[in-house]
């Protein structure tokens, strides 16, 4: 960068290095050398086409003459404030009559002032005016700031905050959503405002077919509370408004206070059609935006954010079309898959099919009935065996035919004793194989026998 003392003459001949308008050095001889400040025009009249300055030289022309300018108090409105740890702050300050802006910028105990400031703020600066030369860039380097006019305003609209906020004005529950598809949008602005044209043109190419209402009113000075107020009562009334805006362009802080005073945040806390804030750009805020049920950065904002967006719809009814269809189609195939299911099950092409298991259950049922008979049957011969052995082996055949016989009365009394019966009676005689009739003529004892 050049300064003062870097801008000298220094022109030699031979191979020593020689100072350049540019600041640095050169060998001497070198292809395409600056000329030396010597060899330069002295006045901005002296140039021409064949001797310009370069442009060093006319930045350090302008730093010098912008460094004889006196130091000054200005005022404006802050629209941008950037405060560092490092100790610095940068500002934009805006005329509050004029769209024209500064840049502001400070170190050290400027920064530490800046600090207590927020955008919207109406200010007074003193500084010095300063070129950086390395873009050429003039700037404002502030060394003190100072608050002017709103500080009372401010504080006052923050305790009407405090207290309608505990009077549950702005409470979330009382909040009314937005209707999905509203067929008219009733309209607070001023005459003839850009924001009447935004919010209308831009509502149209997403829902072409709302319709609005509108009411002009005052949107700044002393008449604006009592117009508004007067347009959203008259708004709110009308059955076929389905949602009201409040529209107002950028401006000060002072242009916003309408919206802030307490008749209109009543009203519109009150108003039982949602109702949408758009008032001044994204960074301002005013009471009514707490109070409405929706607030939108700009007029364009709340426009799009009233009514949905016509080809956003079309796509949502196309693909749920879509799903639809698919839907339909899945279902009449799964039906499609089952009835070629039951039409390809052997319960259908062969019907007599359906009697195998059962015939099946009766044949297993048929074989377990004549084993178990089968094998009841060989018990029951098994017992009978036994008893007829047991029998056998005690009725009296088997005695007879083991060479004994059996004497009996005529009565048909066995006889165990020789001695019950008389000498010539009958008596029968039973042997193995056959019985006789015998008479009783003497009786032996046992040694005869």
């Amino acid at each position: 960068m050049l300064n003062n003392m870097a801008i000298k003459q220094a022109y030699t001949t031979g191979s020593g290095p020689v100072d350049y308008a540019g600041g640095g050095t050169q060998p001497a001889g070198s292809i395409n050398q600056p000329k030396p400040l010597s060899e330069l025009p002295r006045l901005a009249r002296d140039t021409t086409a064949e001797e310009p300055w370069p442009v060093s030289v006319l930045s350090q022309k302008y730093h010098d003459a912008v460094a004889r300018w006196p130091g000054a108090w200005v005022e404006g409105q802050i629209v941008e404030i950037n405060t560092r740890r490092a100790g610095s702050a940068y500002l934009t300050v805006r005329d509050n009559f004029e769209d024209i802006s500064i840049s502001v910028m400070g170190f050290r105990g400027f920064a530490s002032k800046a600090r207590d400031f927020h955008q919207g703020d109406r200010v007074v600066i003193h500084g010095q005016p300063d070129l950086w030369m390395k873009q050429t860039r003039l700037s404002f380097m502030a060394d003190d700031i100072r608050r002017v006019g709103t500080g009372d305003l401010k504080e006052q609209i923050e305790q009407l905050r405090k207290q309608l906020k505990g009077e549950g004005l702005f409470d979330a529950e009382n909040k009314v959503p937005l209707p999905e598809f509203p067929q008219r949008i009733g309209l607070i602005c001023a005459p003839q405002a850009r924001a009447e044209g935004d919010i209308v043109t831009n509502a149209r190419l997403r829902w072409p077919i709302i319709e609005f209402s509108i009411v002009h009113a005052h949107v700044q000075g002393p008449q604006c509370p009592p117009e508004v107020v007067a347009a959203i009562q008259k708004l709110d009334q009308d059955p076929s408004v389905d949602v009201i805006i409040v529209a107002r362009g950028g401006g000060s802080f002072e242009d916003l206070l309408g919206f802030s005073d307490e008749s209109v945040v009543r009203a519109t806390a009150a108003c039982l059609t949602p109702i949408v804030s758009a008032v001044g750009h994204e960074d301002d805020w005013t009471l009514i935006d707490l109070a409405a049920d929706l607030r939108a950065s700009t007029p364009t904002d709340a426009a799009k954010r009233v009514v949905p967006d016509l080809a956003e719809q079309e796509g949502i009814v196309e693909e749920a079309r879509i799903r639809i269809d698919s839907r339909i189609r899945a279902l009449i195939d799964q039906e499609d898959r089952l009835i070629e299911g039951y039409a390809s099950r052997p319960s259908l092409t062969q019907p007599l099919t359906m009697l195998d298991k059962p015939q099946h259950m009766i044949d297993e049922a048929c074989i377990r009935l004549d084993i178990s008979l089968r094998r009841i049957a060989d018990d029951a011969s098994l017992t009978v065996e036994k008893l007829q052995s047991s029998l056998t082996a005690l009725s009296p055949q088997s005695t007879l035919n083991r060479g004994y016989a059996v004497v009996q009365t005529t009565d048909g009394s066995v006889v165990s004793d020789p001695e019950d019966i008389a000498d010539g009676s009958t008596i029968k005689v039973t042997l193995k194989q056959g019985a006789l009739e015998a008479t009783k003529t003497t009786t032996l004892t046992q040694q005869n026998s």
